[in-house]
């Protein structure tokens, strides 16, 4: 018997998915949860063999609940359910050490299927977006600029990404002069779109919510 715990903010998908899943005589749904700070503290409750976890749960996204999963219960192995399949959201997947990846819009005997073969140790990833990661354009941008460009592109000004990521103005200014030079970019708008568009910035439609919203 698969023990699996399902994690989606979505009330009707969640329950969708659980009826679906109580049909399998094989699986078995031991906890769920709307919100992504409870899935470590019930994953270390229930002890589940599998996790299946929406990468945009509200709190604590999916991604860092499975790298926080696999670091304290390693047994329990993670499937990133997500909207929007883009090989930014499945290299994070993979380094966050989850073993599958399957969109929303995947055939249900596809997610069942995954389930087990993830069980049983395989590793289950569309072969195309696997090709897509590998054949992505080299980032340039360190960890530090991607911050900074993602709260821009939330809308924060200069004195706000400060602010929310401790550092001064005048480093901001520098960080983003960085990025422009390294994208090729005329403006921050200009920058956003090139780092969106090669798959290096974490959308906000993927994640569901923005990390940070300006002050009104």
């Amino acid at each position: 018997m698969i023990r699996l715990l399902l994690a989606e903010d979505m009330h009707l998908i969640r329950k969708a998915l659980i009826a679906l899943l109580s049909c399998e005589d094989d699986i078995e749904v031991v906890a769920d949860t709307a919100q992504g700070e409870e899935i470590v503290r019930l994953a270390c409750l229930r002890r589940p063999d599998v996790a299946l976890v929406d990468i945009g749960m509200p709190g604590i996204d999916g991604l860092t609940a499975a790298a926080e999963l696999r670091r304290r219960l390693p047994a329990c192995k993670t499937v990133i359910l997500t909207g929007l399949g883009t090989p930014l959201a499945l290299r994070r997947a993979l380094d966050a050490g989850v073993r599958g990846f399957v969109v929303k819009d995947a055939q249900p005997a596809h997610l069942i299927d995954c389930i087990r073969r993830v069980h049983r140790g395989e590793r289950v990833v569309d072969p195309e977006l696997a090709a897509a990661v590998l054949d992505a354009d080299a980032n340039p941008l360190t960890a530090r600029e991607l911050d900074i460009l993602e709260t821009a592109a939330a809308g924060a000004t200069v004195g706000e990404i400060a602010e929310r990521l401790s550092l001064s103005p005048g480093t901001v200014r520098n960080y983003l002069s960085r990025i422009l030079t390294k994208t090729g970019a005329r403006s921050r708008v200009e920058a956003i779109q090139i780092a969106s568009e090669s798959g290096w910035l974490w959308p906000a439609r993927e994640i569901g919510i923005l990390r940070y919203r300006p002050r009104r």
